[in-house]
């Protein structure tokens, strides 16, 4: 069991006082600091006056239920987990109670390692929803799309990692397939790290000829080369004290890889024509869509360049590895180029979204974007049909075959996803339509690790 890196705050509320003890002494061993309460005006009264990372509350108490003193902290500090503490013959009480959003139950008498487990996972769970609401709340203020989604446990995971770095001045490399969104990451890193304030610079090394390039880079004096008619600011000027995204490093040319190199080791270098040295502050931001370590091999990329900039390596999952992103990105896709074509489309249809939760989307999110503006502009009703969907790109290559246990897991998952979308996040009546009973359904949704708060929507 992993040691809480900081106190965590727990209150634990039951009217039975010899297990209030047991566990004060068991947490406290564990590092946590227990706040106790034997009914829920106490319990109240504590929430009142501070603030709690995680309760623990027993499902009867004496004035009444678990579940009404659930509601009162969740009033108080919404994003708090709550475990229910029930008896055996109360099991349909605490699913319930999940329902309502508690984020576990555990059955007395229960396992002290079990406890434990419940509550780090807990309160690593509710410490990563806060900073993913952080950093979308940055990419909300600033840049477009309005909400960048993360349902996914990957996505969720990378954010994490996005959050861990962004203050450090270490070099980044984002890896990921075209259209996984590596230039919206770079902005996140920025906009979240102490440089926010400076200047941002991008560029694709992917679009100029070697000599443009190396001038985009590091600037050059008037006269310098043919068409140089006056001194220019190179990016790395443009961008001193403030970050450098460089997109598609992996096209860039060996001998400007050898000059990009000597600035990430010494911070200076000579504009295009000049004699005078310039130094700079930057951070360096880079990404590529090519496995470097394959190019590195076949002698299109500098060895030495390669471990330079592979300080942080984060990877971005495609679209096919992340797919319960999948309706909120179509809803956000709809909502978007409905309101520029003046249309009110309420959707896809199941056989629509049928048809986009198989597809392996190689494209990634760019690809879906493209083809919900293309349903939006040509559709008729105000649900998208299956017809405008993909096309004969829907069809599934031989090559990409998987095996049978990993696609039928992959479609399981995908189809709880879109269940819990359609339901809002009601287990119940995703349950019913799914033709199962709750607590089986229940044992599905901890198979692919989806949690259904995930998807109730706010308000």
């Amino acid at each position: 069991m992993r040691i809480p890196t900081a106190a965590a705050k727990v209150l634990v509320v039951d009217d039975d006082r010899n297990l209030v003890e047991l566990m004060r002494l068991r947490l406290e061993t564990a590092g946590y600091e227990v706040i106790p309460a034997f009914d829920e005006g106490e319990a109240a009264a504590k929430a009142q006056e501070e603030a709690f990372d995680l309760s623990i509350v027993g499902l009867q108490l004496v004035q009444g239920d678990g579940i009404s003193l659930m509601e009162d902290l969740h009033g108080r500090m919404p994003h708090m987990p709550v475990i229910i503490l029930t008896a055996h013959g109360s099991i349909e009480s605490a699913v319930e109670a999940m329902k309502k959003g508690a984020y576990s139950y555990l059955t007395k008498p229960f396992e002290s390692q079990d406890l434990l487990f419940q509550i780090e996972r807990a309160i690593e769970n509710s410490r990563l929803s806060l900073e993913v609401e952080r950093l979308k709340g940055l990419l909300q203020e600033r840049y477009s799309p309005a909400n960048f989604v993360a349902r996914s446990e990957k996505m969720r995971s990378m954010l994490e990692a996005v959050s861990r770095i962004a203050n450090t001045e270490s070099t980044v490399l984002l890896l990921g397939e075209s259209g996984t969104g590596k230039d919206l990451i770079a902005k996140l890193i920025h906009l979240a790290g102490p440089r926010k304030a400076k200047p941002y610079v991008a560029l694709n090394c992917a679009t100029l000829p070697e000599t443009l390039l190396e001038s985009s880079l590091f600037g050059h004096e008037k006269g310098a080369f043919s068409g140089a008619f006056k001194t220019t600011k190179g990016l790395f000027q443009q961008a001193h004290e403030g970050s450098l995204f460089l997109d598609e490093i992996g096209d860039m040319p060996l001998a400007i890889q050898a000059k990009l190199l000597r600035v990430l080791q010494e911070r200076q270098f000579y504009p295009l024509g000049s004699e005078k040295l310039v130094e700079v502050d930057v951070r360096v931001i880079t990404a590529t869509n090519r496995n470097l370590v394959e190019q590195v091999r076949l002698g299109l990329f500098r060895e030495d360049l390669y471990y330079r900039i592979h300080v942080i390596p984060i990877l971005l999952p495609p679209l096919r590895e992340r797919k319960e992103d999948i309706p909120p990105l179509v809803d956000l896709f709809i909502q978007q180029f409905g309101a520029k074509t003046g249309k009110e489309i309420r959707g896809l249809t199941p056989q629509a979204m049928q048809k986009v939760m198989l597809y392996d989307w190689p494209g990634n999110v760019r690809e879906l974007e493209n083809v919900i503006e293309y349903a939006v502009a040509m559709g008729e009703n105000d649900h998208i049909t299956e017809d405008l969907i993909l096309g004969p790109r829907g069809a599934v290559s031989l090559d990409k075959l998987q095996p049978l246990k990993a696609a039928k897991d992959s479609f399981e998952k995908s189809y709880l996803s879109y269940l819990l979308q359609t339901c809002k996040g009601n287990v119940s009546e995703a349950a019913r339509l799914a033709g199962k009973y709750r607590s089986d359904f229940y044992a599905l949704l901890r198979k692919h690790h989806l949690t259904p708060d995930a998807f109730k929507q706010p308000g």
